[in-house]
């Protein structure tokens, strides 16, 4: 796999030649990574283009890369709400389950003798962010529909197949727990995202142009997004 040196950092990437696009795109996804696709052109070429937009990618890397599942152990870091915090695992013979606790600086996971395995682990970061989730997201909601002056029937906060939110055609939104693993400006604009929807079902121009008059900078945020795919 080709790469190219930005400062002390080294940006793998693989080259996809698509001579039917006009122009040279990038995309950073979960699971495969960094993409460039276009027209043939020289290595020299494409190292240029992927440096052009270096800190956006090491940007795009650092959200894709917080959402994957690791083996959790002390020294470990933990996504939540646009931050990786550190983890410390302790044992505790007091308790019955695994226990997550966020002290606003750190996560610790308590953890009783004869349960640390990791599916006990995760299984209790799991139950912790639904629990965040469904709160946060929902007092989230609030304020941004106050703010919007957009309105919803009703939202749910859970895991999802493939996406962040939805919008139902009664206007009950859905948003993924996994949400709120990310910092508010991104929250809030998948919280506008589907509000628009509830006025308009496609994404015409007249979507947009509602997304754009509650957040002007909305493609910026859009190609964060993009590649985040669950």
């Amino acid at each position: 796999m080709p790469r190219v040196q930005y400062g002390e950092i080294l940006i793998e990437y693989r080259f996809i030649e698509e001579e039917s696009l006009k122009s040279h795109y990038i995309s950073v996804e979960r699971g495969i990574g960094v993409t460039l696709k276009g027209s043939a052109i020289s290595t020299a070429l494409q190292e240029k283009l992927i440096l052009k937009k270096a800190r956006w990618i090491l940007e795009k890397l650092e959200l894709v890369e917080a959402l994957d599942v690791e083996e959790i152990v002390t020294g470990s870091r933990l996504q939540y709400l646009g931050r990786k915090y550190y983890v410390e695992v302790v044992k505790n013979v007091a308790i019955q389950r695994v226990e997550v606790v966020f002290t606003h600086s750190r996560f610790v996971i308590r953890c009783p003798e004869n349960q640390d395995g990791q599916y006990f682990i995760q299984s209790a970061i799991d139950r912790f962010i639904q629990e965040k989730a469904e709160m946060k997201i929902t007092q989230r909601m609030k304020k941004v529909a106050k703010e919007t002056g957009l309105s919803y029937a009703g939202i749910v906060v859970k895991r999802m197949d493939k996406r962040w939110g939805s919008c139902s055609g009664k206007n009950i939104i859905h948003i993924h727990s996994d949400v709120v693993k990310l910092p508010y400006k991104l929250i809030d604009y998948i919280l506008v995202h589907e509000l628009a929807h509830t006025i308009h079902k496609d994404h015409s121009k007249t979507f947009w142009a509602e997304v754009a008059r509650h957040i002007p900078l909305w493609k910026t945020l859009d190609e964060q997004m993009s590649g985040m795919k669950l």
